[in-house]
């Protein structure tokens, strides 16, 4: 799989091998586009979210997905990978059984995606700034959050969001952003029952 380089002056249909993959929207092509080294365009453009009526809101419902990100949403999702990456690479060293992966449940959304799903109007996942973490539990998103949170304080990097998010079924996922420099990072840090 090769790593994305994008020419900010063409379109993206232009900076994937062809305007049909473009035009394939977020199929298993885009799952061959690396963003980093473990994080791919396709599973940051994905969302496994339902809609009100129960429905799967995946990028790929030709109802849902309108538009792919942009040339801006791409290196929004690049600069989140990297903190991702930074994430993977401490999980292994501190608890991994080797080569744990990081799960993405949701990246970049579309507006109609995040419309169908109940999303926030100003949310991050909207350029390409958040993904929803899937964690087994209370425990691995406190672990997560821990080692953001280190991450940060090293780096002197702040985030957006920190969220730990349940479910009213009980199920547990981490909400994590970063917006680009030009714009403020606030750090917020919540847990919030959905």
């Amino acid at each position: 799989m090769k790593e994305i380089s994008i020419n900010k002056s063409a379109k993206l249909s232009e900076n994937l091998t062809s305007s049909s993959v473009a035009s394939l929207s977020h199929s298993s092509k885009l799952n061959g586009l690396r963003l980093t080294p473990h994080f791919t365009l396709g599973e940051l453009c994905k969302t496994s979210a339902k809609t009100a009526d129960g429905r799967s809101a995946t990028q790929g419902d030709a109802l849902l997905a309108k538009k792919i990100p942009s040339h801006v949403h791409i290196e929004n999702l690049k600069r989140l990978c990297g903190w991702l990456e930074m994430l993977r690479d401490e999980w292994n060293r501190r608890y991994g059984e080797g080569d744990d992966p990081i799960i993405i449940n949701s990246g970049y959304r579309s507006e109609e995606v995040n419309k169908s799903i109940g999303g926030a109007k100003g949310s991050n996942h909207l350029t390409g700034c958040a993904a929803d973490i899937r964690v087994a539990g209370m425990e691995q998103a406190l672990r997560y959050a821990v080692i953001l949170l280190d991450i940060s304080d090293e780096s002197k990097e702040d985030f957006d969001e920190l969220l730990l998010e349940r479910s009213p079924r009980g199920t547990y996922w981490l909400h994590f952003a970063v917006r680009p420099p030009s714009q403020e990072n606030r750090r917020k840090i919540r847990f919030i029952q959905t």
